[in-house]
């Protein structure tokens, strides 16, 4: 049974546990709030120590200001994770950010992200937020997890987090 609970700075090392290696079929361009589907057939590799580092220090920074995260555990070990980021976003300051989304390899389509996103969610709608903004990674498997959780294409694109993943696909979540 996979349980779903809070984590903090101290349990990032378990970032380590993940493995977001994918075969990935389909991957998505964003022009003027239209998807383009663009063939990719290739396998994406779990991360090396940089990546690891890098994520793992995301995450202790984000939680460090104020940011939340849930972790999916079977047992001790880590199985996915999210996080929601501190900073009100938009035009009228009311999205919060879904900062990092991830399930392991072996324990994808089980529900465990919709889980994850339901928490995340709640703990926005708690502090306050209208909307969660997702900078999605352009994926067909990340796109299309964010629109079955009711996710879509925002027309108002976050100028900080557009420049740096500009080919992640950007949308909104209504709460």
């Amino acid at each position: 049974m996979v349980s779903i609970i809070p984590m903090k700075r101290e349990n990032s090392y378990k970032i380590r546990e993940i493995d977001r290696s994918e075969k990935i079929e389909l991957i998505y361009k964003c022009t003027g709030g239209v998807l383009e589907e663009i063939k990719a057939g290739h396998e994406c590799p779990n991360w090396d120590e940089d990546h690891y580092q890098e994520i793992i220090g995301r995450f202790e920074d984000e939680l460090a200001k104020g940011g939340t995260a849930f972790g999916a555990f079977d047992g001790d070990t880590l199985v996915g994770f999210g996080v929601l980021a501190h900073t009100f976003r938009g035009s009228k300051n009311d999205q919060l950010q879904l900062d990092l989304m991830y399930v392991t390899r072996a324990y994808r389509r089980q529900g465990i992200g919709r889980r994850i996103f339901g928490a995340l969610s709640a703990v926005a709608v708690n502090k306050g937020a209208k909307s969660l903004y997702i900078s999605s990674t352009e994926t067909e498997s990340a796109v299309k997890f964010y629109a079955s959780c009711g996710s879509a294409i925002t027309t108002e694109i976050d100028a900080e987090l557009f420049e740096k993943e500009p080919y992640d696909i950007h949308m909104l979540k209504k709460l």
